[in-house]
């Protein structure tokens, strides 16, 4: 009997000893229990919120949901990011009195169906926004200013805006028919009669994202922008806006304004970062160079409006600022056309009032009383 105790207790150490080495062994190949949580892959919270997927990393929407259909090309376009982007301490005025001004008769108008531009015939619409301008390179020849600059095409910028590529087709579509039909001049004499293509809020949505790209553009021309004054700012966004890459020609200036002593003027027009905002004589000589520009003679009545703004003192006195422009920005020689003197201004105040459809006489009373 002491025999087989000592073999049945041997037998049941063995056993233990065996259930203890299964209990230690690495579960490499156990499968996790049913109920243990898993990490699912954050395909319904916003890209920002944590890192999403390699399939998923592409889309630049925020708060994609699993019921959304795939981002196009456009999403992750850059006037796409420009307009999400834009921020309103980006700049120091504010954005809708900047669309207000552009909108007025006085500037590019309104108008809510294709009409061709005045010089290049180009489609225009809303507050002289182009549509079909093609996407450039425009590259940053200041080495001092980091800033690039963006020139997306129009149908980046419409897209951007929310609307509809197969309407912008067709309204590109019924502009070139009337335009071959009526001829340029025959075209504009027509804009107050057609019909909407585009609603306002529709309109107002493309004058935003335009105004943006001007106010993004703004930045990578004046290498001190962040400097200036909110109206100094704005003037700068409506150069822009109205001249586009146009106003890399106005060479003089731009160096004005970046602060070159190599502009041509007095050493009155010093840098910015020495003279600061406020140096009346130094913007005194930046304003001069426009007043003196081609520009300012065929666009009169917004050339003052603009120019005046580039005063430290405007928010203070703008009543006064545009009056000192006005008074600088001369008249000149008369010409006789068909018996009838007429001086430059008159001729001026007309080219600007063809600058768009809708310009009336009544609005250069103010420019030509306070002048």
């Amino acid at each position: 009997m002491g025999i087989r105790q000592r073999l049945f207790g041997i037998a049941i150490m063995a056993s233990a000893l065996a259930i203890a080495a299964v209990g230690q062994s690495a579960p490499t190949s156990t499968p996790p229990a049913q109920n243990e949580p898993r990490q699912a892959p954050p395909v319904l919270i916003a890209p920002q919120a944590s890192p999403a997927p390699a399939a998923s990393s592409a889309s630049a929407i925020p708060s994609v949901s699993a019921d959304s259909p795939a981002p196009s090309a456009a999403d992750t376009a850059p006037a796409v990011e420009l307009l999400r982007g834009f921020r309103d301490s980006d700049v120091k005025f504010d954005l809708s009195e900047l669309m207000d001004i552009l909108r007025d008769r006085r500037h590019e108008g309104w108008v809510l169906a294709a009409y061709p531009d005045p010089k290049t015939g180009q489609p225009l619409i809303g507050a002289g926004f182009s549509l079909d301008l093609p996407a450039r390179e425009h590259p940053q020849l200041d080495p001092l200013n980091p800033h690039p600059f963006l020139e997306p095409s129009s149908a980046e910028l419409w897209q951007a805006a929310g609307l509809d590529m197969d309407r912008l087709q067709t309204i590109l579509d019924q502009f070139h028919v009337r335009f071959a039909a009526w001829s340029k001049k025959r075209y504009r004499r027509r804009i107050p009669s057609l019909d909407p293509q585009i609603t306002d809020d529709e309109a107002t949505g493309l004058l935003r994202v335009a105004a943006i790209q001007a106010i993004y553009n703004a930045k990578a021309y004046c290498r001190y922008f962040d400097q200036l004054t909110a109206s100094q700012q704005m003037a700068m966004s409506q150069l822009v806006y109205q001249m586009g890459v146009n106003l890399q020609e106005f060479t003089q200036f731009l160096n004005l304004i970046n602060g070159s002593v190599n502009a041509g003027a007095s050493e009155a027009a010093l840098s910015l970062r020495n003279a600061g905002a406020a140096d009346a004589k130094y913007w005194k000589a930046v304003q001069e160079s426009l007043i003196h520009s081609q520009w300012a003679r065929l666009y009169r009545t917004r050339a003052v409006a603009v120019i005046a703004m580039l005063d430290p003192d405007y928010s203070d006195h703008p009543n006064v600022a545009e009056r000192r422009v006005g008074a600088t920005l001369r008249p000149a020689v008369a010409h006789r056309r068909r018996g009838r003197a007429r001086t430059t201004r008159q001729l001026a105040s007309d080219n600007a009032r063809s600058g768009h459809p809708l310009r009336r006489r009544s609005s250069h009373t103010r420019t030509r009383r306070t002048a």
